[in-house]
């Protein structure tokens, strides 16, 4: 007798960006509770995958929801391959600021560190 098990997913979120992902989130106007913080693969960039952050209003059907730091995070099928075991940090220094992504599974990437390669 076999079970089937469901996969799963874990990514991480640190403080910083979730203050980030808060601090936006907060800025928006009338997102219901069931809002949340959308973490894809999209095909593209100069290695061949980027990732995509947008605030939406609710998950959709298949999604992996996660709640880290307060935060609903929905994941899609497809992006959830790429993404188990990823960071997601913001940082802010002279050149610039914006949300960093440390891929495990990622086999290359580029210099812009916006795309990757598996």
């Amino acid at each position: 007798m076999s079970t089937a098990t469901t996969p799963t997913i874990d990514i991480h979120l640190t403080e910083k960006a979730a203050e980030e992902i808060k601090r936006f989130m907060a800025n928006e106007e009338d997102l219901p509770e069931t809002a949340g913080l959308r973490v894809r693969v999209v095909p593209g960039g100069c290695s061949g995958f980027q990732y995509s952050l947008n605030i939406e209003e609710d998950s959709r059907s298949g999604d992996f929801v996660l709640n880290k730091h307060g935060i609903r995070i929905f994941i899609d099928m497809f992006s959830a391959q790429y993404l188990n075991g990823v960071t997601i940090d913001y940082v802010s220094n002279m050149m610039g600021s914006g949300f960093t992504f440390d891929n495990p599974n990622a086999t290359g990437g580029c210099g812009c560190g916006s795309s990757f390669s598996v």
